[in-house]
């Protein structure tokens, strides 16, 4: 994140975008689909209290859910609607791939999210508090499971992303230079 942000310090772009793979939570996005995160929530960034039970920043009163860039504690990407070509979900950024049965239940259970990574909110957070247009592009690479990599479709996630990042680059160029 650190050069994303020193980017952003030195010059202005026309947009940012965040492509890699995610984890699906939602069983109905296919292995390799690629999607467009339109929100995301810092989903494991507070504390684990002693009953086991999770308290977030926002109820700890560390955080205003209110306060830019968040919306209700997540943060929207609103520069996002003038790329329509892919369907849209609410992502979550963790700091560990999830691969045990109950943190997935308990995880699935306190999230509205369709997809996990590992950065994608860190890089929401950068851009709208630099006002800077930017899209997160992500292709499913797994399903947040039981730990089971044979059944990791990286491979295919990575080719679907790129097909799509080119297309979409030629015709952000195209429109550029039309």
């Amino acid at each position: 994140m650190f050069q994303l942000t020193r980017a952003l310090t030195i010059a202005r772009y026309d947009l940012v975008i965040n492509a890699g793979i995610a984890g699906a939570l939602d069983k109905q996005l296919e292995l390799g689909a690629v999607v467009q995160v339109v929100s995301e929530t810092f989903a494991d960034l507070g504390v684990e209290e002693a009953d086991g039970s999770f308290t977030d920043l926002f109820k700890l009163n560390l955080i205003n859910p209110v306060a830019p860039p968040f919306q209700d504690g997540k943060m929207v990407n609103t520069f996002g609607s003038a790329y329509d070509f892919l369907p849209k979900v609410h992502g979550i950024t963790v700091n560990k791939v999830h691969g045990y049965a109950p943190s997935i239940e308990k995880l699935k259970r306190h999230t509205n999210a369709k997809v996990e990574s590992m950065e994608g909110a860190a890089v929401f957070y950068t851009c709208l508090m630099y006002q800077m247009p930017f899209l997160e592009i992500r292709s499913i690479s797994n399903y947040v499971e039981p730990r089971n990599r044979d059944a990791w479709e990286i491979a295919l996630a990575i080719e679907n992303l790129n097909d799509v990042l080119k297309n979409m680059l030629a015709g952000l160029l195209e429109n550029r230079y039309e």
